[in-house]
C-alpha cells in the first residue's frame, strides 16, 4: 500500500473514532460497543478493501502503552495487599480456564488435535487489560474488587503468552512439556521484572537530571516501548518489564517531576492513551470482515461453527465462574481453622467478579499470529474473534446492572484512614506550619502579614467543613459556582480587550492560563 494512502487511512480511522465515541456516548453505550460495531459495520462498506492486521505490530504498538498507563494508575498499596488474589485470577484461573477449553474443545471437535485445543485456550483465556479499562472506568466497584480486576488485567497477558507460544510450539513439534512450561513462565516473568526493575530505576535517575520538562515527558511517554522491546529481546516478559517499569515509575513520579512536567505530561499521555485504546477496539471491528471470510461467510461459520463456539462461550464463563467461587470458598474454609488475613467476597462480589471477565486486543492478535497451516486455524480465529464479541458486547453491556443487583458495600477494613477532606485538612495544616515559621523575619517581626492571613483562613475553612461536611456541601457548592461564573466574565473582558488590540497574544495567553488553572481547581473542588 503507498505510504500517503496508508496515513490518509489513519487519519479516517482517527476521524471515525471521534464519531463512533460521541455517538456512543449520546446513545448511552460504552465506547468500546460503539467501537467495535461501527468498526464492524465499516469493514463491510462495499469498495473498501479488507483491513489486514499484523498480530504482532499490534501487539507492540499498542499493548505496552496501554499496560504502563494501567500500572502507572493503579494504587500500589492496595496492590501489595491484594498481591495473592491478583496472583490467583492471573495464573491460576488463566491456566485452569486454558484446561477447560482445551477439554470442551477436543469433546466437541475430536478432530482438532490437543496442541491446538490449548492455543485456544491459551488465546482466549486471558482477560485484556485495555478491555478492563474500558468497563470499569464506567462503573463504581468496592475497592477490592477494582483491584482485583485491574491487576488482573495487567498481569494475566504474561501467562497466556507463555501457554500459547508453548502450545503452538507442541502443534508444530507434537512434543509438549508441561514441567517445562511452568519453569518457563516463572523464568520469563522473574526476567521481566528484572529488566522492569532496570529500565524504572534509570527513568527515575534520567528525569531526575534532565531538567527540561518536555525531554521529560517525551522519555516518559517511550518508557513503555523501551521497557517492553528490551525484555522481548533478551527473551524475558515484556508485559512483566512493562507493568514493572510503570509501578516504578509511578511510585517515584511524585517526587521527580515538577508540578508543570506532571500536568502537561498527563494531558498528552492521556489523549494518546484514548487515541489507542479507541484505536485497538475500531481495529477490531475492521477485523470482522477478514474472519468471516475466512470462515467461508457468515451463514457458513453459524451452520458449521455455531455448535462449538457456543459450548467454548459456555466452557469460558463457567470456567471463570468456578475458579472465583472455588477460590472464595477455599477463603472461607481458612477463615474456619483461624487464616483470616483475607475475607470471602460472598455471592454477589463473586457474581460481579466472574462477569467483568472481558477479552480484547490480546485475544485478537494471539490468534491473528497463529502460523498458517496450523491445524484448526481458520476454527481459532473465528472462536477467538466471537470470544471478543460476546465478552465486549455481552458482559461489558450488562456488567452495570450485573453490579447494581449486587448491591455491593464497601467493607470498612478497605476504606482509607483519612477520606479526601481529612487529608486535605491534614496537608492545610502542613502548609500552615511552615508559612507561620517563615513569615517573620529573624528579628521576629512579621513580613507577610497577608500570606499569613491566607492561609489561617484556608485551613479554618478546611477544617470547619471537616467538622460539618454534610450542612457546609451546598455552601461549598454555591461557593465554587460563583468562582465559575467569575471566571467565565474574566474570560469574556480578556478576549475582549484581545480582539481590540489593547492586549498582544502573550498577555492573552499568560492570563488565560492563570483562568484554566482557577477553572479546573474550582470544577475540581465541587467533585
Amino acid at each position: 500500500m503507498d505510504p500517503t494512502h496508508l496515513f490518509e487511512l489513519v487519519i479516517a480511522m482517527f476521524l471515525a473514532i471521534i464519531a463512533l465515541h460521541y455517538a456512543a456516548q449520546r446513545l448511552g453505550l460504552p465506547p468500546s460497543v460503539g467501537l467495535i460495531v461501527g468498526g464492524a459495520l465499516l469493514a463491510f462498506v462495499p469498495g473498501l478493501r479488507a483491513i489486514t492486521v499484523d498480530p504482532a505490530l499490534v501487539l507492540v504498538i499498542f499493548l505496552p502503552p496501554l499496560l504502563l498507563d494501567g500500572a502507572w494508575s493503579i494504587p500500589l498499596t492496595r496492590l501489595r495487599r491484594h498481591m495473592i488474589g491478583i496472583a490467583s485470577l492471573a495464573v491460576g484461573a488463566v491456566f485452569f480456564t486454558c484446561a477447560i477449553v482445551a477439554l470442551v474443545t477436543h469433546l466437541v471437535f475430536p478432530s482438532l488435535p490437543w496442541a491446538a485445543c490449548a492455543a485456544l485456550g491459551a488465546i482466549v483465556s486471558p482477560p485484556d487489560a485495555v478491555s478492563a479499562r474500558s468497563v470499569l472506568e464506567r462503573v463504581r466497584l468496592p475497592r477490592r474488587l477494582q483491584i482485583l480486576l485491574e491487576g488482573e488485567s495487567l498481569l494475566n497477558d504474561a501467562s497466556g503468552l507463555v501457554l500459547f507460544r508453548f502450545a503452538v510450539a507442541a502443534g508444530v513439534t507434537g512434543i509438549f512439556s508441561m514441567t517445562t512450561a511452568i519453569g518457563s513462565f516463572f523464568f520469563l516473568a522473574f526476567g521481566g521484572a528484572l529488566v522492569g526493575v532496570a529500565v524504572g530505576t534509570a527513568w527515575v535517575v534520567l528525569a531526575r537530571r534532565l531538567g527540561d520538562e518536555y525531554l521529560i515527558i517525551a522519555t516518559t511517554a517511550l518508557l513503555c516501548w523501551t521497557s517492553y522491546l528490551l525484555g522481548e529481546f533478551v527473551h524475558v516478559s515484556g508485559v512483566i518489564a512493562t507493568v514493572t517499569t510503570g509501578l516504578i515509575a509511578s511510585w517515584h513520579q511524585s517526587t521527580v517531576l515538577s508540578a508543570a512536567t506532571r500536568t502537561r505530561g498527563s494531558s498528552f499521555w492521556t489523549v494518546m492513551v484514548f487515541l489507542m485504546e479507541a484505536a485497538v477496539f475500531i481495529l477490531i471491528g475492521l477485523s470482522l470482515r477478514g474472519v468471516v471470510e475466512r470462515g467461508g461467510g457468515l451463514g457458513v461459520v453459524l451452520a458449521t461453527k455455531g455448535w462449538p463456539i457456543f459450548a467454548i462461550l459456555i466452557a469460558i464463563t463457567v470456567a471463570r465462574f468456578a475458579w472465583v467461587f472455588g477460590s472464595d470458598l477455599a477463603i472461607k474454609l481458612g477463615n474456619a481453622i483461624g487464616l483470616e488475613r483475607y475475607k470471602p467476597l460472598g455471592i454477589p462480589g463473586a457474581t460481579v467478579l466472574s462477569w467483568a471477565g472481558v477479552r480484547g486486543v490480546v485475544t485478537l492478535a494471539l490468534a491473528l499470529s497463529v502460523p498458517e497451516g496450523f491445524p484448526g486455524r481458520d476454527f481459532i480465529l473465528v472462536t477467538s474473534f466471537t470470544v471478543i464479541l460476546f465478552t465486549v458486547l455481552v458482559q461489558g453491556t450488562s456488567l452495570g446492572r450485573v453490579i447494581n443487583w449486587a448491591r455491593l458495600t464497601e467493607p470498612a477494613a478497605d476504606m482509607p484512614h483519612l477520606n479526601l477532606n481529612q487529608a486535605e485538612a491534614v496537608m492545610s495544616q502542613a502548609q500552615l506550619a511552615t508559612v507561620q515559621k517563615l513569615a517573620y523575619d529573624d528579628a521576629g517581626k512579621l513580613i507577610h502579614p497577608l500570606l499569613l492571613q491566607h492561609y489561617q483562613r484556608r485551613t479554618a475553612a478546611i477544617t470547619n467543613y471537616v467538622e460539618r461536611t454534610e450542612n457546609m456541601r451546598p455552601l461549598l457548592h454555591a461557593h465554587f459556582d460563583l468562582v465559575l461564573e467569575a471566571v467565565a466574565t474574566g474570560r469574556r473582558e480578556l478576549i475582549r480587550l484581545h480582539r481590540a488590540g489593547e492586549i498582544d497574544d502573550e498577555t492573552l495567553h499568560e492570563l488565560e492560563r492563570d483562568l484554566d488553572l482557577e477553572e479546573l481547581s474550582a470544577i475540581s473542588a465541587k467533585a
